[in-house]
């Protein structure tokens, strides 16, 4: 079952919010999504996806967190567990058995929001479309950015070469960073200046820091 779908409902404000997720779940994980995304709100962090794994006594419940800075470390992820477990079953939005996993979306994370191809522009991403575009669902390339309702990419064409192009969100049924040297020497670089901003905070970065 494919959990993560372009909203394509969604109206062109919504589509274009920087903090609102244009990527939507669907059956199952979108009954989770709506129960655990204001619990999150209200906690501090924000929802950045959640998938249902396997059926019965195997199945399992996986949610992607993180703060507006993109951090979240493993006191955080325990802290959120805590917190939705009596919320989901009050809720009961998954019936019978199940685990719940809470952690960040890594460094090869999904890109959900219009604000994520920003905060990533000038490193790789894998997108894939729900509909073609000249004949074409999947592209890779170097992220340029968010404008005007659309990704910019920069990416390899093959027949025609390199070209700038323009993916309507409302298009993407997911997005996702490639994992490469540079981008892991990013996500170290912004993980070790959020640890140096906290106020009174003389400790060494440890693993917990580096874990988004």
């Amino acid at each position: 079952m494919q959990d993560t779908i372009a909203n394509s409902s969604a109206s062109p404000s919504e589509q274009n919010s920087d903090t609102g997720r244009f990527l939507r779940e669907t059956g199952l994980a979108a009954d989770v999504a709506a129960v655990v995304e204001p619990v999150l709100e209200d906690l501090g962090f924000r929802l950045v996806r959640v998938k249902i794994q396997g059926d019965g006594r195997d199945r399992t419940v996986q949610l992607m967190a993180e703060r507006p800075d993109g951090s979240i470390n493993v006191d955080d992820c325990e802290a959120i567990s805590k917190a939705l477990s009596p919320v989901l079953d009050v809720n009961d939005p998954v019936s019978g058995a199940y685990r719940l996993e809470v952690s960040s979306p890594g460094i090869d994370r999904p890109l959900v929001r219009p604000s994520d191809f920003e905060d990533w522009s000038g490193h790789e991403a894998k997108i894939e479309l729900n509909e073609a575009i000249d004949g074409r669902k999947r592209f890779k390339g170097v992220l340029e950015g968010f404008e005007d309702g659309e990704v910019r990419i920069k990416t390899d064409t093959g027949e025609h070469g390199v070209q700038h192009l323009g993916l309507p969100v409302h298009l993407i049924s997911d997005a996702k960073l490639v994992l490469t040297d540079e981008l892991i020497r990013e996500a170290l670089q912004r993980a070790k200046e959020r640890h140096s901003n906290r106020p009174g905070d003389g400790a060494e970065l440890d693993e917990d820091d580096l874990e988004d």
